[in-house]
């Protein structure tokens, strides 16, 4: 069986699809009486067993045939049907004018007779030339309506370069082969050995061409196939790529492609680490071992951002036991549920135990009694309200969760012979404007005042950063959103800046920081270069292969708001109270020197905070806080949503 190309076959229905619709019925007309002369051809070799050769004995009953098919399937609307487009209605027509057809036919040869057709013939034709003609229908649904349909369906489709030719290039492009969400036209390689050059049928070009390929052959999108290139260098690519308007699209990493062939599925919308513009450090296995490894791991708030991958990251040092303490039970249902998936991937050497518990911080006893039943060696301290403005609108409840929380997982820690306890804090705890940075830098005080008190075993640290990618309520998802919905991508002020840091990294550093800890020590994480937001939104938007529209574009894709700040909100963020941080033997960890205030001093001091707080007398606990915190200095009105009620009811 011949095995013709589908370019071959593709090329040759051109023609006939840019035909007038007149000159198309022509053809058909044509077609059919070809198949009136070759019917009535057959129907006399099946009648007499032997091939006539075209002479006078055929040509009374072609012309029959002829005379009576084309006009009774003109009249029927045979000439009118789109059978590159028909269904089940055409079968319909064809069969209702070759009864017509057949009965006139079978009336004219069998009952009325004509010289020199034998009656038989009557029968025969009829039958052949209903075969012919539905099958040349069917042919031509099958062969230009398949053609024109995937015609119309790949120009709809992303016309794309996949960057990067190696072999997670050539595995994506052999992936994509007949897809239906992608029209790959060829590959982009920095080899200058590789331009010019055809690989699997796609030709190779050099980064240069990408604005000419833009404007030449439309295209549209670019798949990143580069795993294993350096950050910066998958940087520099972007930004090529962003100054061409072309959406990108990403595969996971060279350590996520290490067990299988790339998929379709794998692409996934930009990469949240390509937006830091920098290489992430190794960690270091032996300082990621030290505090989880053969040791009993509590999580607090393991069902959130940070919580959940420190969890993640735990499961895979082989502790024996990991605790999950979540408040949230669908966030805890969540992470326990993933973390047992993960667990029969992982090659830890043992099954470790996953427990899942439901407990707020807040609740001091069943925090002790949890503690007591399990005793962790090491404790991470998670859980905290971090959403600036809920907790500026909520003082109350910031003060409850992130002061007397970290104070309950502390003293249970102490009580039950915890031998390490790390508080997750953050950079708006340094100089803080607003309610939740002021509590957790009251959270770390009160966790260095306890570490200075001579009854304290327990080494108690904490670990400040930033802002992490993707975490809940980062700008990330809040952005892909609002380009996913065509916009505005609403930023608070122009000139605001912060660090950034992914997930996994933040989580790693977390785990290695406390292998370093002695007791009260403030960990500061190397964020590099703080990033403005404004520039990332543009990055975004124009990574997302669409253009910014301000004033000087007015027709582009997505406009950029400001909102203006939000309660609490600071244009800027810093990680070091003071000036004089000290090096670690790990390079992105820093060991800050920050003051507190002696345990004896703070103990009655949180006492009579916790009072206000407990009564909602907040405008007496917001001057609590800002004599406690001697750097918090709140901007603007005091917003808190129950007290402003209050006071707008008269209460």
């Amino acid at each position: 069986m011949l095995n013709i190309p589908r370019e071959i076959i593709a090329l040759a229905a051109q023609p006939i699809l840019k035909l007038p619709r007149l000159a198309k019925q022509l053809v058909v007309v044509a077609v059919d009486l070809c198949l009136c002369i070759i019917a009535t051809w057959l129907a006399f070799y099946l009648r007499l067993g032997e091939f006539l050769v075209a002479g006078q004995e055929l040509l009374v009953p072609i012309a029959l045939s002829a005379g009576l098919a084309i006009p009774a399937f003109a009249v029927l609307g045979l000439y009118r049907t789109i059978f590159r487009h028909s269904g089940l209605p055409a079968v319909f027509t064809i069969a209702q004018a070759m009864t017509v057809y057949g009965l006139v036919y079978v009336t004219a040869v069998m009952v009325v007779g004509v010289d020199g057709i034998p009656r038989t013939i009557g029968l025969i034709q009829p039958l052949i030339l209903f075969f012919g003609v539905s099958g040349s229908r069917l042919v031509a649904r099958l062969w230009l309506g398949n053609l024109e349909q995937s015609r119309r369906h790949r120009s709809s489709r992303p016309r794309t370069l996949i960057y990067g030719a190696g072999s997670a290039g050539r595995q994506l492009a052999q992936a994509l082969t007949g897809s239906v969400e992608f029209d790959v036209l060829g590959y982009v390689d920095d080899d200058d050995r590789l331009h010019g050059h055809v690989l699997n049928g796609l030709p190779i070009y050099g980064s240069t061409e990408l604005g000419a390929l833009r404007e030449n052959r439309q295209v549209t999108d670019v798949l990143l196939a580069i795993p294993s290139v350096s950050r910066t260098r998958r940087n520099q690519i972007l930004s090529l790529i962003a100054e061409q308007e072309l959406k990108v699209r990403t595969l996971p990493s060279v350590i996520d492609l290490a067990e299988g062939r790339v998929q379709v599925a794998d692409l996934k919308e930009l990469d949240i680490d390509d937006l830091l513009g920098r290489d992430a450090v190794p960690p270091n296995q032996i300082l990621l071992a030290r505090k989880v490894t053969n040791q009993c791991v509590l999580v607090t708030g393991a069902g959130g951002s940070i919580g959940s991958e420190l969890c993640r990251q735990i499961l895979g040092l082989a502790p024996t036991t990991l605790i999950l303490v979540e408040m949230s039970e669908f966030a805890l249902y969540s992470v326990h549920e993933e973390l047992l998936e993960l667990q029969r991937r992982f090659d830890v050497g043992r099954v470790v135990r996953v427990i899942p518990v439901l407990c707020s911080v807040q609740d001091s006893d069943r925090i002790h009694e949890i503690m007591s039943t399990w005793r962790p060696d090491t404790v991470y301290h998670a859980a905290a309200y971090k959403h600036v403005p809920l907790v500026e609108h909520n003082l109350s409840e910031g003060v409850k969760n992130n002061v007397y929380g970290t104070l309950a997982v502390a003293r249970a820690a102490i009580a039950s012979g915890v031998s390490d306890c790390v508080l997750i804090s953050t950079d708006k705890a340094v100089r803080p404007t607003n309610v939740m940075g002021a509590t957790k830098r009251l959270s770390e005080m009160t966790l260095q005042a306890l570490s200075a008190n001579s009854e304290t075993r327990t080494c108690l640290s904490m670990v400040r950063f930033g802002n992490v990618l993707a975490s809940s309520g980062s700008v990330i998802p809040k952005f892909r959103g609002q380009i996913r919905e065509g916009g505005p991508v609403t930023v608070t002020h122009p000139e605001v800046n912060r660090f950034f840091m992914t997930i996994p990294e933040a989580a790693q550093l977390v785990i290695q920081a406390s292998a370093l800890a002695s007791r009260g020590d403030v960990f500061v994480l190397d964020m590099g270069k703080s990033v403005k937001i404004m520039d990332l939104a543009r990055r975004m938007i124009r990574l997302s292969g669409l253009t910014i529209r301000d004033e000087d574009h007015p027709d582009g894709d997505i406009a950029i708001e400001i909102t203006g700040l939000r309660p609490g909100e600071k244009l800027y963020e810093e990680l070091l109270i003071g000036d004089n941080p000290s090096s670690t033997t790990h390079p992105k960890i820093m060991r800050a020197s920050e003051h507190f205030i002696p345990w004896d001093e703070l103990e009655p001091e949180l006492t009579v905070l916790k009072r206000f707080v407990e009564n909602d007398d907040v405008e007496s606990g917001l001057a609590m806080l800002r004599r406690l915190v001697v750097e918090f200095n709140p901007e603007g009105q005091l917003v808190d949503w129950l007290h402003l009620e209050q006071n707008a009811s008269g209460d």
